[in-house]
């Protein structure tokens, strides 16, 4: 597998707007699975734990009721994915990944959907039927021109949202949505793919973002389907369990949801990160917007 893109992390600390920690200002080889001593890429892959069948993700949050197209991950076999097999930069905490079992995670055209959960509150979705997204992607897209500058003055590059890769969807029934942004960085020659699938829970939110490249979105597109049915919140988690009188309520919606979100203190964000893969595979976790753009929300 070709590692030839410089890794790039940026990070939003949740109490002050900060700049990105980290970046490599030249391409360098990722480490890999095949460049190990002595162990071929399929011995590598042999030391990951693949999990099967229903999967309860840690701290009991909720579950993974797995058909045969996937296999799981724990989050330290996650990591190791992560850093080991497609050259990122440790530390990251998730509660896992769900990888297809039809390619290698090592392949060209490998992926897999990253899990995580913030617990910013009850998510009211009383926006839903509100939502312009096209309006929101203009929003959204004018806000970068500045959110740019920043990062320019820094040394870093710019990160530009093109279009809907896939528009928002929204199921007020199962309270699970999915949307997918066509990215690209300045110094990148190829388009990249965020797409994100977010199930709203009782106190938070589970967070599913692929990492692949846009090459993989009609692949990704056959395949959310049956990501959404099988990841469910367990009983006193789910959505339908909010408690005015006890739970914290989100200080956010659907629309602030799907344009980043704000930190469960209002005015301050939440964290910015951006994980350059193997391949031209980037994944943005958490929030690429600035403040212009909810105070032109919160006008409204």
């Amino acid at each position: 597998m070709k590692h030839h893109l410089r890794q790039l992390l940026a990070a939003v600390a949740l109490s002050s707007l900060t700049l990105p920690v980290m970046a490599t200002s030249s391409p360098a080889p990722a480490p890999t699975a095949s460049t190990q001593p002595h162990q071929t890429t399929e011995q590598w892959l042999a030391t990951l734990k693949q999990q099967h069948g229903n999967i309860t993700l840690p701290g009991g949050i909720a579950t993974l009721q797995l058909n045969d197209d996937f296999y799981y991950l724990s989050p330290a076999d996650t990591e190791r994915l992560l850093t080991e097999g497609w050259g990122n930069p440790p530390g990251h905490k998730t509660l896992g990944m769900i990888i297809p079992k039809s390619t290698s995670p090592l392949a060209d055209d490998g992926w897999g959907v990253i899990v995580s959960y913030k617990n910013d509150g009850h998510i009211s979705d009383d926006d839903a039927a509100k939502i312009d997204y096209a309006d929101l992607l203009k929003q959204m897209q004018a806000d970068d021109e500045e959110n740019n500058k920043e990062r320019h003055k820094q040394g870093y590059a710019g990160l530009s949202l093109l279009g809907w890769a896939e528009p928002p969807s929204y199921d007020q029934g199962s309270h699970k949505m999915y949307w997918a942004r066509e990215l690209k960085a300045d110094d990148a020659q190829q388009t990249t793919l965020n797409y994100s699938i977010r199930v709203l829970g009782r106190e938070g939110v589970l967070e599913l973002n692929a990492v692949a490249a846009m090459a993989d979105l009609q692949t990704i597109k056959q395949e959310t389907p049956k990501i959404l049915d099988f990841t469910n919140f367990t009983d006193g988690n789910r959505y339908a369990d909010y408690d005015s009188k006890t739970d914290k309520l989100a200080p956010y919606g659907l629309a602030a949801l799907v344009a980043g979100g704000i930190a469960a203190k209002a005015g301050l964000f939440a964290k910015i990160g951006v994980m350059l893969l193997a391949l031209k595979k980037f994944l943005v976790v958490g929030l690429v917007v600035v403040a212009g753009f909810f105070r032109k929300l919160f006008k409204r």
